[in-house]
């Protein structure tokens, strides 16, 4: 007991120096004054997270000295079907109970729901580890404004062409990479992500460069009309948000079908015995070069379908929108979410978009709070918020086996 209050001692003395600048202080050479109220808060919810963590570190060493299996996570206790059906009347009932700045930011939750599942691909399935997974997204939006502004191409049928070009994007960059593994992996994905942002900044002649492209066109819906002449097709463009949010909603479940397909089926577990052991899988019979070019092209796809939607959203794309960062922050959803788990993954979107948005207030510290709550994230859990029951097993297999072995 001595031993946990000193160190809630000193978990409160780290976290008030490292959450000094929210507490409102007001430093100077005279004056050192805090708003006592928001320090009685902020103060109380890092007391109340520590205890959490605490109660949760000994449950698990009560586990551990039993060795017992890790039991039913929290994608195992919920029904499936009733998990599904919930959260997917709470997302069809959305848009008519929210306002345009909730919609916005659940339009842009979606989007990251279809880029993480489709980096989970790569990642979380093949093992494949991609920091350049942001040029398929540039990819796809790029793909249907050139399309839209030069050919008038319409929305719907830009998406199955930008999905054919992002996934020979995919087995551009995938190609060279096929032998390569760890570090080296990740530094060529990398250079191949900047690469792509560097042509569309100065490919002006066809990208306008760092101007970026205007005047791309909503998504479009035709409809029987009725007039003099008899019936015709009338059309609309689908700019309110609302609309908008139901067609991100189809691209995300469409997304979800597809990895959960491929998850259950012969090349997801393809995938998921190189990821584990490539010089085992490759002695099994596996094409280990074809299934991770694969997994390159079908991740691509999901990216591009996403970038596409997102220039139709915007109505606006710009080489900006597509640096490193965004790659850092996919990859971001794709860990804290649990490699390999669907939930895991939407319920990492969700967090990691919205919770920006609800440190607002605390203006240029928002960050660090959403900083902070992350590193503890992947200190306490490192098998991510909802893991895939294969993952969580092995994770918690080998810290048995470890302390079995300094047992011994």
């Amino acid at each position: 007991m001595r031993k946990e209050l000193v160190k809630f001692a000193v978990v409160m003395l780290w976290a008030f120096g490292l959450l000094f600048p929210m507490l409102g202080a007001q430093i100077g050479f005279e004056t050192f004054t805090f708003e006592w109220s928001r320090l009685v808060r902020v103060m109380g919810f890092v007391a109340v997270a520590y205890g959490a963590l605490a109660a949760q570190r000994a449950v698990s060493a009560h586990r551990k000295r039993g060795h017992r299996d890790p039991g039913p996570g929290l994608a195992e206790r919920v029904p499936p079907l009733w998990g599904w059906g919930i959260l997917a009347a709470v997302a069809l009932a959305f848009p008519w109970f929210a306002d345009n700045y909730a919609r916005d930011v659940a339009i842009n939750v979606l989007i990251y729901v279809a880029l993480g599942l489709g980096l989970n691909i790569v990642v979380g399935l093949a093992g494949l580890l991609d920091l350049g997974y942001i040029a398929f997204y540039a990819v796809g939006a790029y793909t249907y404004a050139l399309l839209n502004t030069h050919f008038g191409v319409p929305f719907w049928l830009a998406l199955p062409i930008g999905c054919v070009i992002s996934a020979g994007a995919g087995a551009f960059i995938g190609y060279p990479t096929l032998k390569m593994r760890g570090d080296y992996l990740a530094i060529v994905t990398l250079g191949f992500g900047e690469i792509i942002r560097i042509v569309l900044n100065n490919w002006d002649r066809v990208t306008e460069g760092p101007n970026g492209i205007l005047g791309i066109k909503a998504p479009g819906l035709y409809y029987p009309k009725l007039t003099e002449a008899g019936l015709t097709l009338g059309h609309v463009y689908l700019k309110n948000l609302t609309c908008l949010y139901y067609i991100a909603l189809v691209i995300a479940v469409v997304t979800i079908i597809g990895v959960y397909r491929l998850d259950h089926s012969r090349v997801g577990r393809a995938w998921v015995s190189i990821r584990e052991d490539e010089t085992a899988a490759e002695l099994t019979g596996i094409d280990t070069l074809r299934m991770k070019l694969l997994a390159y092209m079908l991740g691509a796809i999901f990216a591009g379908l996403a970038g596409a939607f997102y220039a139709a959203k915007v109505r606006y794309v710009n080489p900006s929108s597509f640096v490193f960062l965004e790659s850092a922050l996919v990859l971001c959803i794709v860990v804290l979410g649990g490699m390999g788990s669907i939930p895991g993954i939407i319920l990492a979107a969700a967090a990691i978009i919205v919770l920006p948005e609800v440190f607002r207030d605390l203006e240029l510290y928002r960050m660090l709070a959403f900083g902070g709550a992350m590193t503890l994230m992947m200190v306490y859990r490192p098998e991510g918020l909802i893991p895939a029951r294969r993952r969580r097993l092995e994770l918690h297999a080998r810290e048995a086996f470890a302390e079995e072995e300094g047992n011994a």
